[in-house]
């Protein structure tokens, strides 16, 4: 199986006081280079009495554009260490904001550097904790025609590979709409074939990346 990755489906923050700075992480889905900046720029509206509003943000599957900003704050102490969260995470599509109210005491290079990553590793574990983060899937889209005699059997063999269909058409046949892994393919394809005597027919619409979330299927493109 191929390296998990993992997407923000909620937006969460937390908050971290270290000599008095109030640090506030904010976490957001971002598909774009264009998302994640507009959202920064609402933070910034939200917090716009507040002295630093650092960030960093990863966007696309293999994490290969990717910013991060100190905003004011000495060179490496905050946009690099909230960089090195998300890197570890596994996150993709993700922007993470890290707002200082400053509280009168200077921490020193090290401290602060160490407190933008706690505010943003905290954030990302809230995350998790309130389960707003999600395997991202690769895969592909098939779909499954066979009558009616069979529908039993597909849907148990499914059920059985966790499997859950996005779309279930009930017409003179009935047509499944599957999002399934891509090491999964050759095998169902088969499972099908056997359980429906090879009447079924499936076909390969192409591939696609998705998310699984309250047994429900949820596109995430290619």
């Amino acid at each position: 199986m191929s390296e998990e990755k993992l997407v923000v489906t909620g937006d969460v923050s937390a908050e971290l006081t270290e000599k008095r700075s109030r640090f506030i992480a904010a976490i957001h889905s971002v598909r774009s280079e264009d998302e994640a900046l507009n959202y920064i720029e609402t933070v910034r509206k939200q917090y716009h009495d507040a002295r630093h509003n650092c960030y960093a943000y990863l966007v696309g599957e293999n994490a290969d554009l990717f910013r991060f900003s100190d905003d004011g704050e000495p060179s490496g102490t905050a946009g690099r260490p909230i960089l090195e969260v998300l890197q570890n995470s596994g996150l993709r599509d993700c922007v993470i904001v890290v707002t200082r109210y400053f509280g009168g005491i200077l921490l020193g290079a090290g401290p602060l550097a160490r407190a933008y990553g706690q505010a943003a590793a905290l954030a990302v574990e809230k995350a998790k904790e309130d389960g707003v983060i999600s395997p991202l899937y690769s895969g592909r889209k098939l779909s499954v025609r066979c009558n009616y005699s069979f529908l039993g059997k597909i849907q148990y063999l499914l059920a059985q590979n966790d499997i859950h269909p996005m779309h279930v058409t009930y017409k003179e046949d009935i047509l499944f709409t599957l999002a399934v892994e891509e090491e999964k393919v050759p095998m169902i394809t088969e499972l099908i074939k056997e359980a429906t005597a090879a009447s079924a027919v499936t076909e390969d619409l192409g591939g696609i990346r998705f998310l699984k979330k309250d047994q429900k299927i949820i596109s995430y493109g290619l």
